[in-house]
């Protein structure tokens, strides 16, 4: 997730273990440890556009690596408190702190490689927005006041907090695979259909993005599920899948544009398509600003004339007027929808 929804995380879980006397202390060290596994985005190339999201939730986000990450901020601290402060309680906090990194990231659609070394897999569990202000703002509350007033007891709510919302999430989650199971059954696509997911839009859990393969084609629609019940589909369309073997076979063995691919391909989990607008450019169709719609956020523009120079990385982050406003009735259901059930 965003910068200060990790720190105030790792706040939150290194305050709860601490006495009255360290409650400040902790929420310290456990804010800057949740924090430094998100360091891992100074790791880029101006010749290698794509080596930020190589390593972004890599390494520094694995389950493995959390001992070592948290020595890494319990020795910085110890360096801030000029050797004042035990180093073992600053390694305590800091462990807790750098624990939630990796996890929370994990609860996002984006995708972490939680099991490296032993795995590459991008652990994404589709529960939370990468940016979900409803989880983060209680937390933050939680974790100043409980600094303030010196109460632990603050943070072990925030901690209850942030394991009950995934849970919800985690509940809106399947019943919008249920809202999706629907629209491919009324579509006729059930018995061919694959590579189906359903995706949180951004800062919320009522509107869900839907992607699924049928045939050669991926189908992006929205689904409105409601916290009370009910749901509303907002019908998108269709955009032909690409399949990155097919690529591969198109450019030069060990070349520069070969292992972009690759790695996008990884990045993306395979959900490739050729943008919409720019037909050079290959698009991760996981998301975009308006949960139906086919223009993603990001892609990376191929040159075949030139295979030995690295794809340049593009984004599509463009948040006009019109985007917002197609955002906001689907958000607040004021749009006529495919359906609404009660």
């Amino acid at each position: 997730m965003d910068p200060v929804s990790q720190g105030v995380l790792g706040a939150t879980a290194a305050m709860a273990a601490a006495p009255k006397d360290k409650v400040r202390m902790a929420t310290l060290i456990g804010w800057g440890a949740g924090m430094l596994a998100d360091a891992d985005v100074l790791i880029r190339s101006a010749e290698d556009p794509l080596l930020t999201i190589t390593f972004h939730r890599h390494f520094s986000h694995s389950l493995i690596f959390i001992p070592i990450g948290a020595l890494i901020a319990a020795t910085l601290f110890w360096l801030a408190f000029l050797g004042r402060r035990p180093f073992g309680d600053i390694y305590k906090y800091s462990i807790l702190g750098y624990a939630t990194a990796g996890l929370l990231d994990a609860c996002t659609s984006y995708g972490t490689q939680l099991l490296w070394p032993f795995s590459n897999i991008r652990v994404a569990w589709n529960v939370i927005s990468i940016i979900d202000p409803v989880y983060t703002a209680p937390l933050l509350g939680l974790a100043l006041f409980g600094a303030l007033r010196k109460r632990a007891l603050f943070g072990r709510v925030g901690l209850a907090f942030a394991v009950v919302y995934p849970i919800f999430g985690l509940v809106q989650n399947r019943r919008a695979m249920s809202v999706q199971q629907e629209l491919i059954e009324q579509r006729g696509h059930a018995e061919s259909a694959s590579r189906m997911t359903v995706k949180p839009s951004i800062a919320n859990l009522l509107v869900w993005r839907s992607i699924y393969r049928w045939e050669d084609q991926y189908y992006v629609d929205a689904a409105r599920v409601g916290y009370l019940g009910g749901h509303s589909i907002f019908e998108g369309d269709s955009i032909p899948a690409v399949d990155a073997r097919d690529l591969l076979l198109k450019v030069p063995e060990g070349s520069a544009i070969q292992r972009d691919i690759e790695r996008f391909d990884h990045f993306s989990d395979e959900y490739l398509a050729w943008h919409p607008e720019h037909s050079d450019t290959l698009c991760d169709l996981r998301y975009s600003f308006i949960p139906n719609s086919l223009i993603p956020l990001w892609g990376i523009r191929l040159n075949y004339e030139d295979p030995d120079t690295h794809s340049a990385f593009i984004n599509f982050r463009k948040l006009d007027q019109e985007t917002r406003q197609a955002f906001s009735s689907m958000l607040w259901n004021s749009d006529q929808p495919l359906e609404d059930e009660e």
